[in-house]
């Protein structure tokens, strides 16, 4: 269970990411079904890329821990959410 937490903190955080992303945004053209896999997605990734950033002694501190893997689920949910919605906003304007 212990290895599970990391990634359910990561894409909790980073569904509540991408909804909040897309709702700041106002992206008519994504479903709610759209905006949380995106932002769980993002969330997923965003989470082990600072967990492997944050590996090295010297980088880690504070962002350790359950802090790291929600604020890297919530930033990467986030982009991932706002990366998908501007392209799915190009492709509806062709």
């Amino acid at each position: 269970m212990e290895a599970l937490l990391p990634i359910i903190i990561q894409a909790v955080t980073g569904a509540i990411g991408g909804l909040g992303v897309s709702a700041a945004m106002k992206q008519a053209a994504m479903s709610a079904v759209t905006k949380v896999i995106s932002g769980v997605i993002g969330g997923v990734a965003g989470g082990q890329i600072l967990t492997n950033v944050l590996s090295d002694p010297a980088v880690q501190g504070a962002m350790s821990g359950v802090l790291g893997d929600g604020v890297g689920g919530l930033v990467g949910g986030g982009v991932l959410t706002a990366i998908v919605g501007m392209v799915m906003k190009s492709m509806n304007k062709a």
